[in-house]
């Protein structure tokens, strides 16, 4: 029975992509010719974007129909992010998802589990039809007609032909199952090699990602000490100095000199405890991934909505990401959304695999409007995130909300 079951299942399939499967298709194609025809005006281009959409759609419906029939390992769409960070970031990403051969396996499969379900109506009335007709001697009929043909036949004959259909359609429909079910496992379900080589692409995007994350904070380490730390030090070096030089003539001024190199020291060390605490966050060590964002939200101006369900703790590398990007999400509210509240959510989420992942969303009720630019702290997280194999997307339409989200495996 628990075969029989899978396998009725694919007919079912087949049935309802023999009727609705190639009407799609054809529309999608269609809407894509009359883009590529109507490229001189403004609504070719929206044309082929409404193309694609309904392609990737396809491709997702695809994947997910496979992997909840058969209940394979179908690996999930990945929209991959461009590297460049000149003006043709955001063309050069369309090129590598229209590009990605996962998805035209997926529209291939599709596109063969609906002509198989074409095959599969005809096959299916075979089995329908041959029940009755197996009885119709039964009748005061003298003759019978032979399906799918215009040819008449001796009443005797029709349990025969009645057999014949029930057993041609039975025998059909399985092997049409069957073979959709060899075929489309085949092209959606990765083999070991394709498998290892995805790895391997991930694995040399994320060491891309990290060493542009590091280069990031290096860069902002330099400008925070040279802009911040290292003129105040200069400036206490030349407090001591005209004190020194004032200590017998005017020892009151040369006091105040002291007081005011004291208290620029008070000030350098708070500046570089906040410098340190962007390369290390203790209490993040300590007391975990909650504990670091609530001592966040205490300190932003903006008051912040702390929602956290965290089960268990991840990696270092995990939480110090996740962290990171919250904090970006916490600066950018407050200096250039004007929002007047930030809601943030940290979850554990658990994939259909079993593997744990650690998901944050930063919200503010800002004027909205913020973009990634290269180089900014945005684009320097998205870097981080990636080189520990997670991802990092930002919505900000006109008019807000601003939300930023980010999702990273624990076991980075």
């Amino acid at each position: 029975m628990h075969r029989i079951r899978p396998l009725l299942a694919t007919v079912a399939h087949l049935a309802l992509l023999g009727t609705i499967g190639i009407p799609i298709l054809i529309t999608i194609v269609t809407v894509a010719a009359a883009g590529i025809g109507t490229l001189v005006v403004l609504v070719g281009f929206l044309l082929l974007a409404l193309a694609l959409l309904g392609i990737l759609a396809i491709a997702w419906f695809e994947r997910e129909r496979v992997a909840g029939l058969y209940g394979a390992p179908v690996p999930p769409a990945v929209f991959r992010q461009s590297p460049r960070t000149d003006w043709l970031r955001v063309p050069h990403r369309l090129v590598r998802i229209v590009s990605d051969g996962a998805h035209w396996r997926a529209i291939l499969s599709f596109f063969l589990a609906s002509l198989f379900g074409a095959f599969t109506l005809p096959l299916l009335s075979l089995v329908g039809i041959g029940i009755p007709l197996a009885f119709a001697g039964l009748g005061a009929a003298d003759s019978i007609g032979i399906p799918l043909t215009s040819i008449a036949a001796p009443v005797e004959w029709a349990p025969l032909i009645g057999l014949l259909a029930f057993a041609g359609g039975v025998a059909g429909t399985v092997g049409l199952a069957l073979a959709h079910r060899n075929i489309t496992l085949g092209l959606l379900v990765p083999d070991e090699r394709e498998r290892l080589e995805q790895e391997a692409r991930d694995e040399r995007e994320r060491r891309h990602g990290a060493v542009r994350a590091a280069d990031f904070d290096r860069t902002r380490i330099e400008r925070d000490l040279h802009d911040g730390v290292q003129p105040r030090l200069v400036s206490i070096a030349m407090q001591l100095g005209m004190a020194r030089d004032k200590i017998e003539s005017d020892p009151v001024a040369a006091m105040q000199l002291i007081d005011e190199a004291h208290a620029s020291s008070k000030s350098a060390v708070t500046e570089l405890r906040q410098v340190a605490r962007g390369i290390h966050v203790a209490v993040l060590d300590d007391r975990g991934l909650d504990a670091a964002v609530s001592a966040l939200a205490a300190r932003s101006v903006v008051p912040v909505e702390v929602d956290a369900r965290i089960e268990s703790r991840c990696s270092r590398d995990a939480e110090t990401a996740v962290y990171f990007a919250i904090a970006e999400g916490i600066t950018n509210a407050q200096k250039h959304s004007r929002a007047s509240r930030i809601r943030i959510a940290i979850r554990t989420r658990r994939s259909q695999a079993g593997t744990a992942s650690l998901w944050a969303r930063v919200e503010d009720d800002g004027i909205g409007g913020a973009e990634r630019q290269p180089g900014g702290g945005i684009d320097g997280l998205a870097h981080r995130v990636a080189g520990v194999g997670g991802t990092l997307t930002m919505t900000s339409p006109a008019g807000g909300p601003t939300a930023i989200e980010v999702d990273v495996p624990c076991a980075s």
